[in-house]
């Protein structure tokens, strides 16, 4: 009986112990499938985690470069209302250099205006028909030339008679002009003069006629001595060559040169351009 007893423990036994086999090995496939599923999630969640950085990455890139382009047109608009004021400023200036320039060709018409009225006036007192007073104007200034047979006797600085009528009506037209200015020049030839006790050569002479003139001019016909100057410039600006009589004759001369007062001039000019 004991033997029946213990063979039937024996056949349960390995009964229980083949099915616990049976049920390990199915448990065993089964974490096997588990723990395979699991690499396999592990691997996607990894590539999900790649990707996702990348597509951070790639976020935050394209928000700077938003950022970037919205700086970017904004400093464009910026640059853009600089440019248009810039170039307003521009045609301003343009607008007031052209403003000035157009004044300034007003004060210098005007000033050719006053020339010419004093060219005219002076022709018309002094007359044209003399080929020894010469009347002319260059570059905006009014010369009067008198040949020295008028007015002195060779090597002299006495001013003769008929000197004093020619300075006569030269003198109306200065006095008729209280704003302007006068420059007596004396001209000689090249012969050297010899000498005296008061003159020592032609810059003496060339300036003694100046102031001889001046005189006439200041005390017998009441020009504003204010008004003149006494220049000398002896024998080194000739008209023509000094190799004959009859050039050097031309050369000795005597020239009065008449012109706005320069102060008075730039303040006409000045007052133009100021003008709105």
């Amino acid at each position: 009986m004991r033997k029946i007893i213990l063979a039937l423990s024996l056949v349960a036994l390995l009964t229980t112990s083949c099915g616990t086999k049976k049920k390990i090995a199915a448990l065993e496939s089964k974490n096997k499938e588990i723990q395979d599923l699991l690499n396999t999630c592990t691997v996607k969640l990894n590539t999900c985690l790649t990707e996702k950085e990348a597509i951070s990455s790639q976020m935050d890139f394209l928000k700077k470069n938003n950022s970037d382009l919205i700086n970017n047109m904004g400093n464009m608009t910026t640059l853009s209302t600089k440019g248009a004021e810039n170039i307003e400023k521009a045609l301003e200036s343009i607008k007031e250099k052209d403003l000035k320039i157009t004044r300034m060709q007003d004060a210098l018409t005007k000033k050719d205006s006053v020339t010419l009225a004093l060219v005219t006036s002076l022709k018309g007192a002094v007359g044209i028909s003399d080929p020894d007073i010469e009347i002319n104007v260059e570059k905006g200034v009014v010369f009067i030339s008198i040949s020295d047979k008028l007015l002195f006797k060779s090597g002299s600085y006495n001013v003769s008679d008929r000197a004093k009528e020619v300075l006569g009506k030269v003198a109306k037209v200065i006095n008729s002009k209280p704003d302007f200015e006068c420059m007596v020049e004396g001209h000689t030839d090249n012969v050297p003069f010899t000498g005296n006790a008061v003159l020592l050569d032609n810059w003496d002479l060339s300036v003694k006629r100046s102031t001889a003139i001046i005189r006439v001019l200041t005390r017998d016909l009441k020009v504003n001595p204010a008004q003149l100057i006494a220049a000398g410039r002896s024998e080194f600006i000739p008209l023509v060559q000094n190799n004959s009589a009859g050039n050097r004759a031309v050369n000795r001369r005597t020239r009065i040169v008449i012109l706005p007062k320069i102060d008075q001039f730039y303040e006409m000019i000045e007052k133009e351009m100021k003008k709105q």
